[in-house]
């Protein structure tokens, strides 16, 4: 690319999930990192992934998010001053690759930004890694700035405040009251909080804001963790669906339920909350509907857009 070395290269980032039934084999063993995996585990993620339709949407969803970045960033008739780039942590195209590719670019300094809002060591901070060793294996030096955390960025906020007011505009207009808002993240290892990362603070942060922008009282909302891995240590909870039938003991009937460490739809959205939390609702006599994701939503968008020119001119590499 002739402008590269003039042009700040922007890496965009996700989760990466398979592409086909297939695949999911390897994409466990990608996540388990060397932990045996189970032929029941195997099977039972392939139930899972075939009743969303067979592969992650995810990857599809980033391209499209990315694209949409980019046209405000590079606007028609304009110098283009940033690159984009796409990486998966678990599956292709892999960060690690992704990085090479870069450095082939001749790209020496770069934006990353994560599409997860909350940072933690056994998250995000895995990415940076992943940058790292692309780096050391393809014998190259790229200058990075690290959005690290944008969980309670103003756009975002408001973008989920929003999906707030999509899900009770659901039920009828005398029923609203009664509805109740549930934010949910997914779950990380209890150890977390002695190592005193931020994440579950920071999760905390985004419902109380998002609660706050949409108008809810505190008796209205409430959050949890949802989707935890399949290791013996305890996880933070309390999960989802246990929540959910937690919450109908005690008269709750009706529930909104926003996924705010989720930006875009795989898995853990289309299967852990539409199928699986649904299941538990209905057993319980429950109402949950679950607002569209962000996926790329025009408010989101604008939000990733700003905060990617804003590091950009921090760092010295864009002016005002």
């Amino acid at each position: 690319m002739a402008e590269s070395k003039h042009s700040i290269g922007i890496l965009f980032m996700a989760y990466g999930g398979p592409d086909s039934l297939e695949e999911i084999p390897g994409y466990l063993a990608d996540i388990r990192a060397g932990r045996t995996t189970s032929s029941t585990l195997i099977q039972e993620i392939t139930r899972n992934y075939r009743l969303i339709g067979g592969s992650s949407p995810l990857l599809q969803l980033t391209v499209e998010t990315t694209n949409a970045v980019m046209e405000l960033l590079n606007p028609p008739g304009a110098p283009e001053s940033f690159i984009p780039y796409l990486g998966m942590r678990h599956w292709a195209p892999w960060i690690e690759e992704t990085v090479g590719q870069m450095i082939e670019d001749g790209i020496t300094r770069s934006i990353s930004i994560v599409l997860a809002p909350q940072y933690s060591g056994m998250s995000i901070a895995k990415y940076h890694r992943k940058i790292d060793s692309g780096m050391k294996f393809y014998h190259g030096e790229i200058d990075f700035c690290h959005i690290e955390s944008y969980h309670d960025d103003p756009g975002l906020i408001e973008a989920f405040a929003k999906r707030v007011h999509i899900g009770l505009e659901r039920f009828p207009e005398e029923e609203r009251g009664s509805v109740h808002v549930i934010f949910s993240a997914h779950s990380l290892p209890t150890r977390i909080v002695k190592e005193k990362d931020p994440y579950p603070l920071q999760c905390r942060e985004t419902a109380t804001l998002v609660a706050e922008a949409a108008g809810l009282s505190p008796d209205q909302w409430s959050g949890c963790y949802q989707s935890e891995g399949r290791s013996p240590e305890p996880w933070l909870g309390p999960q989802l669906e246990d929540y959910l039938i937690e919450l109908a003991h005690k008269g709750i009937r009706n529930v909104v339920s926003i996924p705010v460490g989720f930006v875009s739809d795989h898995v853990e959205v289309l299967y852990d909350i539409d199928i699986e939390a649904q299941e538990v609702a209905e057993t319980h006599n429950m109402r949950l509907e679950r607002p569209p994701s962000l996926n790329n939503d025009p408010l989101f968008v604008e939000t990733l857009a700003r905060l990617i020119r804003k590091y950009a001119v921090n760092a010295g590499w864009l002016g005002v």
